[in-house]
């Protein structure tokens, strides 16, 4: 992933609203939930929701598919996974502290050592 889509990645996800949605949609899996459920349970009006939507999928955060007359919208994990390595790529300067985020404990100036994976 390039510096400059990561950057328009996260000024999608740097609003409240686009958050909400993207971390119901990450929640419902892969059917994802159609657009009225998504503004009902997030108290977002359409044509707001519709606009929010729009921009979730035109950085490549989710997609929406036709089912009859409703559009389901569903999480791209792919983009999301991606975003993840980008912004985990050489933490702790490059020492293997991952797979797990949690390896790295934020109230330490270093990472725990990966036991499957020694220096």
């Amino acid at each position: 992933m390039e510096t400059l889509n990561a950057a328009e990645i996260l000024a999608a996800l740097g609003h409240e609203s686009r958050l909400a949605i993207f971390r119901l949609l990450v929640e419902a899996g892969p059917k994802g939930i159609n657009a009225s459920a998504i503004g009902e349970q997030l108290s977002i009006p359409n044509a707001t929701l519709s606009f929010h939507l729009s921009h979730l999928s035109r950085v490549g955060l989710i997609k929406g598919e036709r089912e009859s007359r409703f559009i389901h919208y569903s999480a791209e994990y792919g983009t999301m996974d991606d975003l993840i390595v980008f912004l985990t790529n050489n933490c702790c300067q490059g020492k293997a502290c991952l797979p797990k985020t949690a390896a790295c404990d934020t109230t330490k100036t270093s990472c725990s050592q990966n036991p499957a994976s020694p220096e």
